[in-house]
């Protein structure tokens, strides 16, 4: 059960750093309309952390995906 929260984790990491890559905006700028620092939003890219639920919204608003699609709902 743990390996399989581990596993879904990472597949919604995965999906939402693609989401911030294929938005053509910088970390910097999607750090800001979001509300966290750069360096959260690299925490996120890069090691196993995920945003809170606030944040992932914003994020979704942001990049315009749905949190669906990112929780691989769709």
């Amino acid at each position: 059960m743990v390996d399989e929260i581990k596993i879904k984790q990472e597949q919604i990491r995965k999906r939402l750093i693609e989401a911030i890559k294929f938005s053509g905006m910088t970390n910097t700028a999607i750090a800001k309309q979001v509300g966290i620092s750069v360096s959260m939003l690299t925490d996120y890219k890069n090691k196993n952390k995920l945003p809170s639920l606030i944040t992932f919204t914003r994020l979704c608003e942001i990049l315009d995906i749905s949190a669906d699609e990112i929780l691989g709902l769709q």
